[in-house]
């Protein structure tokens, strides 16, 4: 069994943790490409209110369970070299990034589908919730599109 990722990060993605997860890599010959999805918080409109952040929650045991399943899965589909997501929890300000997956093959053709389907697993199965936090306070729960 795979040793557990640390998948769930305070607060937003910083610029320089995407940066230092790139280069981690550079040691890793055999890696032909990257490929990588970042999830920002939009400020969207609703009801002619802005959202200016997203507090997220999960059930860490339930999301680690289904992430583990996830990344099975990846590996057993894709011809991967490596494969990380991270997701955030707590406030993330809109313009922040919130969702980071990154897949590392032999190929690009392996990345792009990888990433893609990756992606949407994570979106359909992992218990994480968003709280939308409005420019008034109020708030709503999100949900994924």
């Amino acid at each position: 069994m795979k040793k557990k990722k640390n998948v769930f990060m305070e607060g937003a993605i910083p610029p320089s943790f995407i940066a230092d997860s790139i280069a981690k890599h550079q040691s890793k010959h055999s890696i032909g490409a990257h490929n990588i999805f970042l999830g920002q918080v939009r400020a969207d409109l609703t009801d002619g209110k802005k959202v200016s952040a997203i507090e997220y929650s999960t059930y860490e045991a339930m999301a680690d369970e289904k992430l583990y399943d996830i990344r099975e899965k990846a590996f057993e589909k894709f011809n991967l070299t490596c494969m990380h997501i991270y997701h955030s929890l707590g406030k993330v300000n809109a313009g922040e990034i919130c969702f980071f997956v990154f897949v590392s093959s032999e190929r690009r053709k392996e990345v792009y589908e990888a990433t893609e389907a990756i992606v949407n697993m994570v979106k359909e199965e992992v218990p994480i919730f968003g709280k939308e936090i409005f420019e008034d306070e109020t708030h709503q729960w999100k949900v994924n599109s």
